[in-house]
Formats: structure tokens, C-alpha cells, sequence
């Protein structure tokens, strides 16, 4: 049970408390340019999580099973990389083919998801967090992309109550997004006091 609930916790703590998009500040590029609508915005969240779990899971395994056993440290980051690139190549050719109305919608910002930082971010946060099983892995990983999910739908749906609400001239566009991006982020930094 201890470990059940250990991986919960874990989950949740990725996805709430250490939000990458909103606390780490990672992934704001596709975090503001696609939740414009949030049809885009849950496709894009959804296609994130998937190359989370892959990349995430892949990197814990190549880097504990391969690299530091043969001193191979060196190369974690092109190897994240490859894996990352690898992954996003995948939802591509997938999201291509079954889905090609959102493969046209999200135009250059799906294959912009192998620069995401928020990914490579999340790899490197399992390396420095100590992650000790793959099932971890997976978990924090998928914690990451739920997380990275659950901001841009969020930012999506207040995006498009903002094209019906009276908003200054002054504020409209980039200068409202980024202060309701702010105002998101302080509400999910409250979380990590949760904690304390």
C-alpha cells in the first residue's frame, strides 16, 4: 500500500505542486501559443503527455541501465535528446494520419514538441529527484504531462471566455494572456505552501 500510495503522491506532486508549465516555468512556448481554443489546446496537451511518458520512462531506463553503468554520463543530454525527437516523431506520423484536421491545426507547434523544454526538463527532473524504479518514472512522468495538460486546457478555456468579455484595448492579445498566465501561476505556486 505504502508503494501505491507513494506513487500517488508522487503523481500529484509533479502534476499540482511542481506544475512544469506553471511553477518551472518550462513549455511556455506551445503553453501560449496553442490555447487559443481548447480542442487544440487538449490535442496538444494530450500529444505532450504521451511523448512525457515515452521519453520520461526511456531516459530513466537508458541512463540507469546503460549509461552510469558504463560511465557514460557524458552523453544523457544528446541521448534525452534522440529519445525526445524519437518519441515526437511518433505522435506525428499517429496524429498525421488519424487525425489530420488537428495535424493541420496545430501546424508548426507539433513537431516544435521535440524543443520543448518541458520535456527534457521533465527527463532531467527524474535524473536530479533521485527517481529509484521505473514505475516512478512512468508515474512522474505522467504526472508531468497531466499537469502540462491541465494548464493549457485551463488557459485555453479562459481564453475563449476572454473573446466575450470586455476586455481594454490596451490589454488585448499578449498583454491579458500573460497576466492571466501570472495571476495561473501564483494560484499553482500556493500549492508548494500546501506542502510546507
Amino acid at each position: 500500500m505504502d508503494t501505491i500510495s507513494g506513487l500517488l503522491l508522487a503523481f500529484l506532486s509533479v502534476m499540482l505542486i511542481d506544475n512544469l508549465v506553471l511553477t518551472k516555468f518550462l513549455g511556455i512556448c506551445p503553453f501560449l501559443g496553442v490555447s487559443g481554443r481548447l480542442d487544440m489546446a487538449f490535442g496538444m496537451g494530450l500529444a505532450v503527455t504521451f511523448v512525457m511518458v515515452l521519453s520520461g520512462t526511456l531516459t530513466w531506463a537508458i541512463d540507469n541501465f546503460v549509461l552510469q553503468p558504463y560511465g557514460l554520463d557524458v552523453l544523457r543530454y544528446i541521448i534525452f535528446i534522440l529519445v525526445i525527437a524519437g518519441a515526437v516523431q511518433l505522435v506525428e506520423m499517429y496524429v498525421r494520419k488519424f487525425f489530420p484536421s488537428l495535424y493541420e491545426s496545430f501546424g508548426i507547434f507539433l513537431p516544435l514538441i521535440t524543443t520543448n523544454c518541458a520535456i527534457l526538463g521533465l527527463c532531467l527532473f527524474i535524473f536530479l529527484w533521485g527517481v529509484d524504479s521505473l514505475a516512478e518514472a512512468a508515474v512522474r512522468s505522467f504526472g508531468g504531462g497531466m499537469g502540462f495538460t491541465l494548464a493549457i486546457c485551463m488557459m485555453a478555456g479562459i481564453r475563449e471566455r476572454l473573446d466575450m468579455a470586455d476586455v481594454p484595448e490596451c490589454l488585448k492579445g499578449a498583454p491579458i494572456t500573460l497576466i492571466i498566465a501570472g495571476i495561473m501561476a501564483m494560484a499553482f505556486i500556493g500549492f508548494a505552501g500546501m506542502g510546507a
